[in-house]
């Protein structure tokens, strides 16, 4: 995947703390598996950025919160949606910023979740 241009972007402090997600907005967490079953974002669809190119069938049409670790892989999966078509920002911060926020985190086995 070749790093196009700037992506769109929005800050953690731009999403509401008691409903992060907007209606007509889905997060999209491009992480490895690893990192998503440590914690992620209730709802959040997983799709990791190395996938992206093959299942872009996968995606909705609602508009994408794109996040990673801290920013990096989410503002170039962010900028390769958009040029493919999508409407999708760059979570700056990512879900590490997500997380110190107090935004809502769950893990997949129910353990306390963490960000890795």
């Amino acid at each position: 995947m070749a790093i196009p241009d700037t992506p769109q972007t929005i800050t953690i402090a731009d999403l509401d703390a008691n409903d992060p997600v907007p209606d007509g907005y889905v997060v999209l967490d491009v992480r490895e598996d690893d990192e998503w079953e440590a914690g992620h974002a209730p709802g959040a669809l997983h799709i990791p950025i190395g996938e992206l190119p093959d299942r872009l069938d996968d995606l909705p049409e609602e508009d994408l919160l794109v996040v990673c670790r801290g920013g990096g892989r989410s503002a170039r999966a962010s900028a390769w949606l958009n040029q493919n078509g999508f409407n999708a920002y760059n979570v700056d911060g990512g879900m590490s910023g997500w997380h110190r926020a107090g935004l809502p985190v769950t893990s997949e086995d129910g353990s306390v979740p963490e960000i890795l």
